[in-house]
Protein backbone atom coordinates (compact mmCIF):
# COMPACT_ATOMS: atom_id res chain seq x y z
CA UNK A 1 0.00 0.00 0.00
CA UNK A 2 1.15 3.33 -0.51
CA UNK A 3 2.02 5.70 3.05
CA UNK A 4 -1.22 7.94 2.96
CA UNK A 5 -4.54 7.66 3.91
CA UNK A 6 -7.60 9.85 5.17
CA UNK A 7 -9.34 10.25 8.52
CA UNK A 8 -12.20 13.35 7.29
CA UNK A 9 -15.15 12.73 9.77
CA UNK A 10 -15.81 15.70 12.00
CA UNK A 11 -14.89 15.94 15.75
CA UNK A 12 -19.19 15.10 17.04
CA UNK A 13 -18.85 12.27 13.90
CA UNK A 14 -15.43 10.95 15.48
CA UNK A 15 -17.07 11.20 19.05
CA UNK A 16 -19.81 9.30 18.10
CA UNK A 17 -18.02 6.13 16.11
CA UNK A 18 -15.56 5.27 18.83
CA UNK A 19 -16.85 6.71 21.81
CA UNK A 20 -13.86 8.70 23.03
CA UNK A 21 -13.42 12.24 23.87
CA UNK A 22 -12.53 14.28 20.94
CA UNK A 23 -9.80 17.00 21.28
CA UNK A 24 -10.47 20.88 19.98
CA UNK A 25 -7.74 20.61 18.09
CA UNK A 26 -8.54 17.58 16.24
CA UNK A 27 -8.78 18.15 12.29
CA UNK A 28 -9.53 15.94 8.93
CA UNK A 29 -6.37 14.59 7.50
CA UNK A 30 -6.66 14.77 3.53
CA UNK A 31 -3.50 13.25 3.36
CA UNK A 32 -2.25 11.86 6.33
CA UNK A 33 1.41 11.00 5.23
CA UNK A 34 4.50 9.58 7.54
CA UNK A 35 5.99 11.64 10.46
CA UNK A 36 2.86 13.96 10.32
CA UNK A 37 0.66 13.32 13.58
CA UNK A 38 -2.01 12.00 13.58
CA UNK A 39 -4.85 10.71 15.82
CA UNK A 40 -4.78 7.43 17.79
CA UNK A 41 -6.65 5.34 20.28
CA UNK A 42 -4.84 3.40 22.38
CA UNK A 43 -5.29 0.85 24.97
CA UNK A 44 -7.57 1.50 28.04
CA UNK A 45 -7.99 5.25 26.61
CA UNK A 46 -11.06 7.07 26.68
CA UNK A 47 -9.57 9.79 24.69
CA UNK A 48 -7.68 10.45 21.13
CA UNK A 49 -4.07 11.08 21.20
CA UNK A 50 -1.68 12.15 18.25
CA UNK A 51 1.41 10.79 17.55
CA UNK A 52 3.65 10.56 15.01
CA UNK A 53 3.11 8.54 11.75
CA UNK A 54 6.48 6.69 11.62
CA UNK A 55 7.57 4.02 14.65
CA UNK A 56 10.95 4.92 16.50
CA UNK A 57 12.38 1.80 18.34
CA UNK A 58 13.17 2.48 22.01
CA UNK A 59 16.46 1.73 21.49
CA UNK A 60 16.94 5.11 18.79
CA UNK A 61 17.17 8.58 19.19
CA UNK A 62 17.11 9.07 15.53
CA UNK A 63 14.09 10.42 13.58
CA UNK A 64 15.25 10.70 10.45
CA UNK A 65 14.59 6.83 10.06
CA UNK A 66 10.84 7.50 10.60
CA UNK A 67 9.64 7.56 7.84
CA UNK A 68 10.90 4.12 7.09
CA UNK A 69 9.45 2.19 10.17
CA UNK A 70 5.68 3.13 9.22
CA UNK A 71 4.52 -1.15 8.94
CA UNK A 72 4.54 -4.15 10.82
CA UNK A 73 3.53 -6.85 8.82
CA UNK A 74 0.88 -9.15 10.58
CA UNK A 75 2.81 -12.56 9.81
CA UNK A 76 5.67 -11.28 11.80
CA UNK A 77 4.40 -8.99 14.32
CA UNK A 78 4.97 -12.09 17.00
CA UNK A 79 8.34 -13.23 15.68
CA UNK A 80 10.22 -10.61 17.27
CA UNK A 81 10.51 -9.99 20.76
CA UNK A 82 10.18 -6.00 20.65
CA UNK A 83 7.31 -6.51 18.26
CA UNK A 84 5.53 -9.42 20.42
CA UNK A 85 5.83 -6.93 23.32
CA UNK A 86 4.44 -3.93 21.58
CA UNK A 87 1.82 -5.74 20.56
CA UNK A 88 1.14 -7.16 24.12
CA UNK A 89 1.35 -3.55 25.93
CA UNK A 90 0.87 -1.24 23.32
CA UNK A 91 -1.76 -1.59 21.00
CA UNK A 92 -3.68 1.07 19.01
CA UNK A 93 -6.22 1.30 16.66
CA UNK A 94 -6.35 4.36 13.60
CA UNK A 95 -9.13 6.12 12.64
CA UNK A 96 -9.56 5.72 8.88
CA UNK A 97 -11.92 6.61 6.26
CA UNK A 98 -10.08 5.45 3.13
CA UNK A 99 -6.42 4.94 2.12
CA UNK A 100 -4.17 5.23 -0.88
CA UNK A 101 -2.42 3.53 -3.36
CA UNK A 102 -0.21 3.75 -6.75
CA UNK A 103 -0.83 1.81 -10.01
CA UNK A 104 2.16 1.04 -11.43
CA UNK A 105 1.11 1.92 -15.56
CA UNK A 106 4.55 2.28 -16.88
CA UNK A 107 8.30 2.32 -16.54
CA UNK A 108 7.94 5.33 -14.34
CA UNK A 109 4.64 6.28 -14.15
CA UNK A 110 1.99 5.75 -11.44
CA UNK A 111 -1.40 6.63 -10.91
CA UNK A 112 -2.97 6.95 -7.03
CA UNK A 113 -6.40 5.55 -6.06
CA UNK A 114 -8.05 5.89 -2.87
CA UNK A 115 -9.63 2.50 -1.17
CA UNK A 116 -13.12 3.27 0.65
CA UNK A 117 -14.78 1.23 2.61
CA UNK A 118 -18.90 0.23 2.53
CA UNK A 119 -20.91 2.84 2.80
CA UNK A 120 -18.05 5.53 3.32
CA UNK A 121 -17.66 4.30 6.59
CA UNK A 122 -14.97 5.46 8.98
CA UNK A 123 -13.13 2.25 10.04
CA UNK A 124 -9.63 1.96 11.81
CA UNK A 125 -6.57 0.69 11.00
CA UNK A 126 -5.28 -1.85 13.70
CA UNK A 127 -1.57 -0.54 14.90
CA UNK A 128 1.19 -0.33 17.55
CA UNK A 129 2.80 3.00 19.41
CA UNK A 130 6.19 3.69 21.21
CA UNK A 131 7.58 5.93 23.38
CA UNK A 132 11.29 7.20 23.18
CA UNK A 133 13.03 10.21 23.50
CA UNK A 134 14.68 12.54 21.04
CA UNK A 135 17.86 14.24 20.85
CA UNK A 136 16.37 17.14 23.24
CA UNK A 137 15.14 14.10 25.83
CA UNK A 138 11.96 14.90 24.87
CA UNK A 139 10.01 12.43 25.21
CA UNK A 140 7.88 11.57 21.57
CA UNK A 141 4.84 8.96 20.67
CA UNK A 142 4.57 7.11 17.27
CA UNK A 143 2.42 4.63 15.79
CA UNK A 144 2.98 2.35 13.26
CA UNK A 145 0.07 0.34 11.08
CA UNK A 146 -0.10 -3.53 10.96
CA UNK A 147 -0.54 -4.54 7.21
CA UNK A 148 -2.18 -7.77 5.90
CA UNK A 149 -1.97 -9.45 2.22
CA UNK A 150 -4.58 -7.51 0.04
CA UNK A 151 -7.79 -8.68 -1.00
CA UNK A 152 -8.98 -8.92 -4.44
CA UNK A 153 -10.26 -5.13 -4.29
CA UNK A 154 -6.77 -3.61 -3.56
CA UNK A 155 -4.26 -6.12 -5.41
CA UNK A 156 -4.64 -4.68 -8.96
CA UNK A 157 -2.84 -1.99 -6.74
CA UNK A 158 -0.59 -3.02 -3.97
CA UNK A 159 0.22 -6.74 -2.19
CA UNK A 160 -0.12 -5.22 1.02
CA UNK A 161 -3.35 -3.08 2.59
CA UNK A 162 -3.51 -2.11 6.33
CA UNK A 163 -5.56 -4.52 8.96
CA UNK A 164 -9.10 -3.30 8.93
CA UNK A 165 -10.96 -4.17 12.45
CA UNK A 166 -15.11 -3.90 12.81
CA UNK A 167 -15.96 -2.35 16.13
CA UNK A 168 -15.99 -5.57 18.13
CA UNK A 169 -12.30 -6.66 16.88
CA UNK A 170 -11.40 -2.68 17.82
CA UNK A 171 -12.86 -3.23 21.52
CA UNK A 172 -11.32 -6.55 22.18
CA UNK A 173 -7.80 -5.13 20.13
CA UNK A 174 -8.25 -2.08 22.61
CA UNK A 175 -8.74 -4.19 25.74
CA UNK A 176 -5.57 -5.22 27.94
CA UNK A 177 -6.71 -8.17 29.09
CA UNK A 178 -7.59 -9.80 25.59
CA UNK A 179 -5.20 -12.75 25.14
CA UNK A 180 -2.03 -13.41 22.40
CA UNK A 181 -3.91 -16.09 20.83
CA UNK A 182 -7.10 -13.44 20.30
CA UNK A 183 -5.14 -11.06 19.49
CA UNK A 184 -3.68 -12.72 16.70
CA UNK A 185 -6.45 -14.16 14.87
CA UNK A 186 -7.91 -10.43 14.57
CA UNK A 187 -5.01 -10.03 12.29
CA UNK A 188 -6.29 -10.80 8.95
CA UNK A 189 -7.34 -9.60 5.63
CA UNK A 190 -10.83 -6.99 5.28
CA UNK A 191 -13.45 -8.78 2.65
CA UNK A 192 -12.98 -6.97 -0.76
CA UNK A 193 -16.47 -6.96 -1.33
CA UNK A 194 -17.00 -4.47 2.02
CA UNK A 195 -14.39 -2.39 -0.04
CA UNK A 196 -14.52 0.39 -2.90
CA UNK A 197 -11.68 2.41 -5.00
CA UNK A 198 -11.24 5.18 -7.48
CA UNK A 199 -8.58 7.28 -9.03
CA UNK A 200 -7.30 10.17 -7.76
CA UNK A 201 -5.49 13.77 -8.07
CA UNK A 202 -1.49 13.12 -8.91
CA UNK A 203 -1.61 15.84 -6.09
CA UNK A 204 -1.98 13.52 -3.63
CA UNK A 205 2.20 12.75 -4.04
CA UNK A 206 3.04 16.03 -2.04
CA UNK A 207 2.55 15.60 1.66
CA UNK A 208 2.76 19.36 2.13
CA UNK A 209 -0.94 19.09 0.56
CA UNK A 210 -3.58 18.70 2.41
CA UNK A 211 -7.14 19.69 1.06
CA UNK A 212 -10.52 17.65 0.70
CA UNK A 213 -10.74 18.03 -3.07
CA UNK A 214 -7.41 15.38 -2.86
CA UNK A 215 -10.61 12.66 -2.02
CA UNK A 216 -12.38 13.91 -5.05
CA UNK A 217 -12.73 11.05 -8.14
CA UNK A 218 -10.75 12.19 -11.05
CA UNK A 219 -9.76 10.57 -14.42
CA UNK A 220 -6.72 8.37 -14.31
CA UNK A 221 -3.87 10.65 -14.39
CA UNK A 222 0.04 9.53 -13.09
CA UNK A 223 2.55 12.24 -11.20
CA UNK A 224 3.09 13.47 -14.97
CA UNK A 225 -0.06 14.57 -15.74
CA UNK A 226 -0.34 11.52 -18.48
CA UNK A 227 -3.85 10.63 -18.74
CA UNK A 228 -4.66 6.43 -18.98
CA UNK A 229 -7.58 5.94 -21.11
CA UNK A 230 -7.54 2.29 -20.21
CA UNK A 231 -6.89 2.19 -16.44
Amino acid sequence: MGDRYTITGSQAQLAERFHVEIPDNYKPHYNASPTKILPVITQDSKGLSFFYWGQIPDWSKNKSIASKLIYTEMETVTEKASSKKALMERRCIIPADGFYGWKQVSKKGKIPYRFIFDKNQTVSFAGLWEEFEDEEENTVHTFKIITAPSNSNVSPVSTRMPVILTAKEEALWLNSETPEEELVTILKTYPADKMGNYTVSPKISDPAINEAALIEPMAPADQFGNYSLFD
